[in-house]
């Protein structure tokens, strides 16, 4: 075992389905105590087979929460970022089987009934990587909260990152994410940030290496106890996106090689 993990398991909640793909619902956490139990509440457990909750070194009642709604807890005995997070969550569902895994923040930000129909597009073959989308008007959007300097910078992003991946998503930037397993097995997501832009990362290696991707729509909700990053962080997180979408063009012009967006070796397709 990793020397900077620490695992335990309460299985009471452990499985909730026999039937169909085994699907894994992996939860990203930092200091979630005042939202991690209305999020499980509402994951329908018919859908899911596991919930995997990754505590990045929390300084509140996250883990003992977690362990109370019977979740497999993993916790990291120092903080690795949010990125570093959900490499330890795709580590973990990898190695409990999973044929689909679900991303789902812990803050009650997104919501989590939409999981049967993300399950359903990726098990049918319809996508292989599905996303909420919080854009489904501008009014809608900014009435759930969203502050208006990152609706009009997601708004940039994401036209931009369609432009240039040849993608047509609504947003690139949600964090209601289900990949399938030849997802995960294909992508060097190994290799990428262990910061915020960990996201970007991993939706242009999915399009460069093919891979089909969806949206559906979810409303946006910002409030006090969900977590956002700040003005500064969201500057720097824009920019790191633009930068790694210009090398995206120079790999695609032959002027630049870019390993993160091979596929790794031996892999089928």
């Amino acid at each position: 075992m990793n020397p900077l993990l620490m695992s335990e398991a309460n299985t009471s909640l452990g499985k909730y389905k026999t039937t169909g793909p085994r699907v894994v619902v992996v939860m990203p956490a930092y200091n979630a105590e005042k939202t991690l139990e209305r999020t499980v509440q509402d994951i329908p457990r018919d859908w899911v087979d596991e919930i995997i909750l990754v505590d990045d070194c929390s300084c509140d009642k996250t883990v003992e929460i977690s362990k109370k709604l019977g979740l497999t807890t993993i916790v990291h005995k120092e903080n690795r970022g949010y990125g570093g997070n959900q490499k330890t969550c795709y580590h973990e569902a990898l190695k409990r089987n999973a044929d689909i895994v679900i991303m789902i923040h812990p803050d009650y930000q997104y919501d989590p009934r939409l999981t049967p129909i993300m399950r359903a597009l990726i098990s049918n073959g319809v996508c292989d990587v599905v996303l909420g989308n919080r854009i489904r008007t501008r009014r809608e959007a900014l009435n759930g909260g969203m502050p208006l300097y990152k609706y009009f910078a997601n708004r940039f992003l994401t036209i931009l990152e369609n432009f240039v991946m040849g993608q047509n998503l609504g947003e690139w930037h949600s964090g209601l994410r289900a990949y399938s397993r030849q997802v995960l097995e294909t992508l060097r997501w190994e290799q990428n940030s262990d910061d915020f832009v960990f996201d970007q990362e991993f939706l242009m290696q999915a399009a460069a290496c093919g891979f089909k991707l969806g949206d559906v729509p979810v409303a946006a909700r910002y409030f006090e106890e969900a977590s956002s990053i700040n003005f500064i962080r969201s500057s720097v997180y824009g920019l790191a996106t633009v930068y790694r979408l210009g090398r995206c063009l120079l790999h695609r012009a032959g002027l630049f090689h870019w390993e993160k967006l091979m596929p790794k070796e031996n892999v089928e397709r």
